[in-house]
């Protein structure tokens, strides 16, 4: 039984490895846009992804970043049904793991209220409260310390039944009552909520993300399975969910509000079929962007160089990841906007950009290199820390 119990550990431990590589990897782009959206100069006016505005390059650069969000919350799912199965196979109470998933989520739910917008905006009156993925993130940890109660496949099936269901949602009609149109765009719908003095923007509504969360959980027994199987599996699910969502988008009918159509040229034509709805994720743009986090799960998986030794170092360490790059790329934007003969511009929905403000394109992708590298050293230095320390129990929350 102990050579059993030890040879889990180390499988686990694999699997881990596996996460935090692609994890990794999603920060590293997640940065990307971050830098386009406070320093890019047609990011003020202009929408990445409107094809009759936009340029292939601009467009590329802010699609590649829509695998992010999705990436964070199946993986969250997928890490908490393996650290479920930790507990249970070191003979410990299950509760505990559910009662620190309950906790870590509503330290991410605070920690999106306070410090990241604070990062956004910059603003100490917090005129403007914008709520993103560590919000979705946070609730779906708090739901899914009571749903995890319930058999694994049934917690998969719910949250197919979300993903594949939700965009009927959209047809519901408005609601005319304030408090109920606040509920209703915290779990299901992006809304704008605007006045003179403080702005709601729910960007993340809770239930679209909380199914691919319920996807990512189930999916975790797949990391039962050996090394070739799992890796199969993988390919197989990513590939099965890349050919539904072309499928699906050639009809053209279900799955996503914005339908694809021929443009000027064959290539804007291609973009057109790839330019899915991120905001709530639409059945389309979630089958695209989990099929491909398949593939490089599958990649990833028992893969040990030089790359993905270095991608762990960032996604071992997520959350101070998340916070150090905000005020990093922020505290560039602030230097950029007095070296340009600009000065700050803070008020509701506002990064504090002044109107002309901004950098070209390949100045972007400059500042995000410089950014992606200045936070190795940190990210590295305390996820050591983190490891010599597990009796600081508070280091598990960030």
């Amino acid at each position: 039984m102990k050579i059993t119990t030890a040879f889990n550990e180390r499988v686990l431990a694999e699997r881990i490895l596996t996460i935090d590589t692609v994890r990794g990897l999603v920060m590293v782009i997640m940065a990307l846009d971050h830098v386009r959206d406070l320093l890019h100069l047609p990011a003020q006016t202009q929408d990445p992804t409107d094809l009759n505005t936009t340029t292939a390059p601009i467009f590329l650069t802010r699609w590649i970043t829509h695998l992010c969000a999705p990436t964070f919350v199946f993986l969250s799912g997928m890490s908490a049904y393996l650290s479920l199965q930790k507990r249970r196979q070191q003979g410990g109470s299950t509760a505990q793991t559910r009662q620190f998933l309950l906790r870590r989520g509503l330290v991410l739910i605070g920690l999106e209220l306070t410090l990241i917008n604070f990062a956004f905006w910059t603003d100490i009156q917090f005129r403007t409260m914008l709520i993103q993925v560590i919000y979705a993130i946070g609730g779906g940890l708090v739901l899914l310390s009571l749903l995890s109660r319930l058999p694994v496949r049934w917690v998969g099936v719910l949250g197919i039944l979300i993903v594949v269901s939700h965009d009927l949602l959209l047809l519901v009609p408005p609601i005319a009552n304030p408090v109920g149109q606040v509920i209703w765009a915290l779990l299901f719908r992006l809304q704008l909520f605007p006045s003179p003095s403080f702005t709601l923007l729910v960007a993340y509504p809770l239930v679209p993300w909380l199914g691919i969360m319920l996807v990512g959980y189930a999916s975790g027994m797949l990391f039962g399975r050996p090394l070739i199987d799992r890796r199969r599996w993988l390919c197989i699910g990513g590939l099965v969910s890349l050919v539904l969502f072309v499928g699906l988008r050639f009809i053209n009918q279900y799955g996503d509000v914005a339908h694809w159509s021929a443009q000027r040229t064959g290539l804007f034509t291609v973009l057109s079929f790839l330019n899915v709805s991120k905001y709530p994720p639409s059945l389309l743009y979630t089958l695209l962007m989990l099929g491909l986090m398949a593939l490089l799960l599958a990649w990833a998986d028992g893969v040990d160089n030089g790359l993905t030794r270095v991608l762990r170092v960032y996604g071992t360490v997520p959350m101070v990841y998340y916070l150090t790059h905000w005020y990093l790329i922020k505290l560039i934007m602030i230097g950029l906007v007095y070296a340009q003969g600009y000065s700050l511009v803070i008020g509701t929905l506002s990064f504090g950009r002044p109107p002309g403000f901004g950098v070209s394109l390949p100045v972007v992708y400059l500042i995000w290199l410089g950014v992606v590298a200045s936070l190795y050293p940190l990210c590295r230095w305390y996820g050591r820390y983190k490891i010599a320390h597990p009796e600081q129990h508070w280091l598990r929350y960030i």
